[in-house]
């Protein structure tokens, strides 16, 4: 916080033991947030463990003004040095409690310290779910296992497209990769795609029968997928389609209102179900896209900042 933030002109006066926001979460929504509410003048704290999904991003070619494509560590990078010219600073840490006081506060509970707050946004986030299949976290880490087909199903147009999936929702994403390429499979990671038949027909996806038991790069790129009867399949890249997990932990008992797939429930300006606690980014069920990440949060930065003048 710069010095002069607490006799900012026109300011309320605060407390000097309270943050008038805590952010948990620093990917592209926490800080978006953080630099919006830092040039309020407002005193921020962002706490972050260092796990999200964007630091996973090998390289995004949609996020504009970056013809080039970046990276997603590069892009968070640039992100904090640019709240970091207006005061505002990133701890590294875990959240590991979030409770309300008598005093109608946010008691945020580090490994540490305690932190109190007048406000908290939660943009803790979703972990996408690795498929259970020998090798998965090696091709991740290539750049060759992929989440968003949004994001760049672009980028493999005509190319030979794997995904992973067990559930209808594994089949949606398939047909919809099929706009990019005719070259798609849909592979059953539990070798039960027959239970997946007809709503494979409907969709026109192709699927490789068995189950795959290893994936390996290959010298020539892509990747080897070999089955359990030991069969081998060439893809151009692999997508796993198996769901995703909102970080919502910090939400139990404090009487958040969650969807039915476990997202956090807000308004139009980022509001949760309980006064002063505010939810942005992926943890919001929406459009997971880092434009729309930055989009929540900057609604939701202005909002707290609105309710902190009452």
């Amino acid at each position: 916080m710069a010095a002069s933030d607490a006799d900012h002109e026109g300011a309320p006066a605060a407390r000097k033991d309270v943050l008038d926001c805590v952010i948990v979460g620093a990917g592209p929504a926490g800080l978006v947030a953080a630099l919006y509410l830092r040039r309020f003048h407002r005193q921020v704290r962002v706490v972050d463990a260092g796990a999200g999904r964007a630091r996973r991003i090998s390289r995004s070619n949609n996020v504009a003004g970056f013809p080039d494509g970046i990276s997603g560590p590069d892009l968070l990078s640039r992100m904090e040095r640019h709240l970091n010219q207006v005061g505002g600073q990133v701890s590294r840490g875990n959240v590991c409690g979030l409770q309300l006081t008598d005093e109608g506060l946010f008691d945020v509970q580090l490994a540490h310290e305690d932190l109190k707050a007048r406000t908290v946004l939660l943009c803790t986030g979703v972990r996408d779910r690795l498929p259970a299949v020998a090798g998965a976290a090696a091709i991740e880490a290539a750049g060759l296992l992929r989440y968003c087909p949004v994001c760049d199903g672009y980028e493999h147009t005509g190319k030979r497209i794997g995904v992973l999936g067990n559930s209808p929702h594994g089949v949606r994403e398939a047909a919809f990769l099929r706009h990019f390429s005719s070259q798609v499979r849909f592979i059953a990671v539990d070798g039960r795609g027959d239970e997946l038949g007809p709503q494979l027909q409907r969709a026109s996806v192709a699927a490789l029968p068995g189950k795959p038991v290893r994936l390996n790069t290959r010298p020539q790129g892509g990747v080897a997928m070999t089955m359990e009867n030991g069969d081998e399949h060439r893809f151009d890249v692999l997508y796993a389609a198996l769901g995703i997990d909102p970080g919502v932990e910090l939400t139990a008992g404090l009487g958040v209102r969650l969807d039915e797939l476990g997202n956090i429930v807000v308004d139009d300006h980022g509001r949760t179900s309980v006064d002063g606690l505010y939810a942005a980014g992926d943890v919001v069920r929406a459009l997971d896209q880092i434009s729309v990440a930055a989009g929540q949060a900057a609604i939701a930065a202005s909002a707290i900042h609105r309710q902190l003048w009452r």
